[in-house]
Parts: C-alpha cells; structure tokens; sequence
C-alpha cells in the first residue's frame, strides 16, 4: 500500500473505493504522472485555479492532463463575465498546497467551487492527486465529484 495521509484516510473513513499511487514527490505534470503509472493521459486529470473576474472564492477547474482549461467555456458554466488562471504562486497562496499536488479532494469543504470536465464522467475511473506531491489516488468519478461537491461540464479545450 503506498503512502497515507489525510486525503487518503478521508477516503478510507468514507469507505470510498480507491487506490493509491506513489510517483516521485516533485512537480509533474499530469502527462508525466500517466507515463510514470503507465495509463492512459486522458484519465489522469489536473487542477487548475481559475479566478473570478469580480471578488468571490476561486474556481477549481478539472481537466484531463492533455487538455487545458477552455476559459470561455468555464466563464459561460459558471456565469461569470471573466475568469482567469492566477500565477503558480498565487494558486498556492489561495490554497495553500503547493503545486503539483493541488487537489479538490484536500480542499473539501474550504468553499471552492469545483467543475470537472464532462469527459470525467465517461470513464471507470480518474487518477488524481491526493493533496500532495508525490501521491495520486485512482478512483471512481461519481464518488470523486460527490466528495468533492462537483459538477460535469464542457470545460477542457486541446492545447
């Protein structure tokens, strides 16, 4: 069994079916995480803070590591006029976890709004950090969206 820590103990309190992954603890990107656990690039899925153009808590934008988050799209799913993607220091700032391992799952109940991209919902299973660098948890994304308060939406773009 790889590492613990508080996601992965929340996980197991809630009796959601997971598993854990330890991946070196550096900042990679999640096309280096599915290389690194030999699956798929399009379940392994990344986060990304998103400001709100007038005052109010960031977004979390889910997307699958070869896309990007689609800033019109993601405007228009939570309407909003503007929304923007904060430097790496301000998304650590504003949540506190260091990039690479920022995670809705470690930011539960912080009031963060979370939008997943639709594409999440049409796999068994996504690959997501656990709220640290260094450790990814695989589990089911009806589970993950509810644990995390998440809606689907159309919000990934290529890049």
């Amino acid at each position: 069994m790889a590492a613990s820590n508080n996601v992965t103990r929340m996980l197991e309190a809630k009796r959601v079916k997971f598993e854990a992954f330890e991946i070196p603890a550096e900042k990679l990107s999640a096309l280096e995480v599915a290389q690194i656990l030999k699956v798929d690039p399009l379940i392994v899925f990344k986060t990304i803070v998103v400001k709100r153009g007038k005052p109010g808590k960031p977004i979390l934008a889910i997307v699958p590591g070869p896309l990007e988050v689609d800033i019109k799209k993601l405007a228009a799913a939570v309407d909003e006029k503007k929304v923007f993607i904060p430097t790496l220091k301000e998304a650590e700032e504003l949540t506190g976890l260091l990039a690479g391992g920022i995670s809705a799952l470690a930011l539960i109940n912080k009031g963060f709004q979370v939008l997943i991209d639709h594409s999440a919902s049409e796999v068994e299973s996504v690959m997501v950090s656990a709220g640290q660098r260094g450790l990814q948890v695989r589990l089911a994304p009806s589970d993950w969206a509810k644990l995390v308060n998440a809606r689907f939406a159309d919000i990934a773009s290529p890049i």
